[in-house]
């Protein structure tokens, strides 16, 4: 009997297949957009991983800027320099250890490749709190730092840009704006960023060497600081802030020249504003899917006025409530059912458009799919259920007297 109402159902919705297909629309649009959301906001949360990849809860970031005390008078500009990364090793008690960098772009240039990529100038203590290695060949030393040496280290992406073959790029020359540097070591991809910046994509040099040849004075710099352990992060961050104030001569009433954020907040700040992001895409969804919702429960309406004295007859030769009720409720799940899956396929496909074209970070998720396809058949029951139950309650004798 189950089999048979089933069938009846199937042969409705095909006898009206324009119908049937602007009814499964909104559903087919609906489902499509939660597997966008999903994938949208597993993207962005493994983008915020992998910039975040590296750094401990430990770390601590300092950046130039000006910080909020209220009444205060804010300098020119920022004292920020790698000379403050001494200060702190010296006077801290709660930071074990301590590195500046100073950062910027530059073009480069081999084997009449050209390209564009970011340069870091720093100390060695760098590679270990950043948990960079060398893959082959070495890193430079503190005696070549402090004579400038023109030599450069170079991150995986910077690699596979100028020796895409497999070339040994270790002895090679690279020409960074318009300055020859010996390559005298290549780091092991490591994802995540330094700052706003690939650690893959990049050259590390000297710090000296970086900014007295390729970005000048007027280059930014940014300090990376560690506590001796989580426990003492805020500690660390209240007193790397009294250091800095002093060495840089600043007033009570002056505000900070530099910022302040540990690794911690800077995670959960960007996984809540992704989560934010995937909450409000998601009831963007939800709204298309009660919309739909509401459109097949009008085509149901619909189909019962149309069906009245069809419904009528077969009251009259026997057939009971309860399987008028499962007919036209069949219909409405497999409306929504049927609009469900063929919105899983046009969500999944859309997925390495948005990746490609939407410049968007985008993963594929199974609980979007499983949500989606679960609130479409959802939309089927709630909203076909009244439509049904009201086809089933019409008197045999007025459905038969309809026209």
């Amino acid at each position: 009997m189950w089999l048979e109402t089933l069938a009846m159902a199937f042969e409705s919705l095909r006898y009206n297949k324009l119908r049937t297909i602007l009814s499964m629309l909104g559903v087919i649009i609906g489902v499509s957009t939660v597997i966008a959301v999903f994938s949208i906001g597993q993207g962005a949360q493994t983008a915020v991983d992998e910039q975040f990849a590296g750094l401990s809860a430990k770390t601590i970031i300092v950046m130039g800027g000006f910080g909020g005390r209220p009444g205060g008078g804010a300098s020119r500009s920022s004292k920020l320099d790698i000379s403050d990364v001494a200060v702190i090793r010296e006077q801290s008690q709660y930071i074990e250890a301590s590195t500046g960098v100073v950062q910027g772009n530059a073009s480069l240039s081999h084997d009449l490749i050209d390209e564009s990529f970011a340069v870091v100038g720093t100390d060695l203590e760098f590679f270990d709190i950043s948990k960079l290695e060398a893959v082959s060949g070495r890193l430079f030393t503190e005696e070549e730092a402090a004579s400038k040496e023109k030599i450069a280290i170079i991150g995986s992406g910077v690699k596979e840009a100028f020796f895409p073959e497999g070339g040994d790029p270790l002895g090679s020359v690279l020409t960074i704006n318009s300055k020859k540097f010996e390559v005298i070591g290549v780091l092991k991809e490591a994802g995540g960023n330094v700052g706003r910046i690939s650690k893959d994509d990049t050259v590390y040099m000297p710090f000296e060497t970086a900014r007295s040849s390729i970005l000048g004075n007027n280059a930014s710099v940014m300090l990376t600081l560690e506590a001796n352990s989580v426990d003492s992060v805020e500690a660390a961050t209240e007193e790397a802030t009294q250091i800095l104030r002093e060495e840089h001569n600043l007033k009570d009433s002056q505000d900070d020249d530099f910022r302040l954020m540990d690794a911690g907040s800077m995670v959960g700040a960007a996984q809540e504003s992704a989560q934010l992001m995937t909450a409000l895409l998601t009831m963007v969804a939800a709204i298309v899917l009660l919309v739909s919702g509401i459109g097949i429960m009008n085509v149901m309406f619909v189909t019962v006025a149309e069906r009245t004295r069809e419904i009528g007859i077969a009251k009259a030769i026997g057939a009971k409530r309860e399987d008028i009720l499962s007919q036209f409720l069949f219909e409405s799940i497999i409306l929504s059912a049927i609009g469900g899956l063929i919105g899983i396929v046009i969500g999944q496909a859309a997925i390495p458009l948005i990746s490609r074209f939407g410049g968007i970070a985008v993963t594929s998720t199974l609980t979007g799919q499983v949500l989606g396809f679960s609130f479409s058949a959802l939309v089927g029951i709630v909203f076909g259920f009244y439509p049904a139950l009201k086809a089933s309650r019409l008197d045999p004798v007025d459905a038969l007297r309809s026209e």
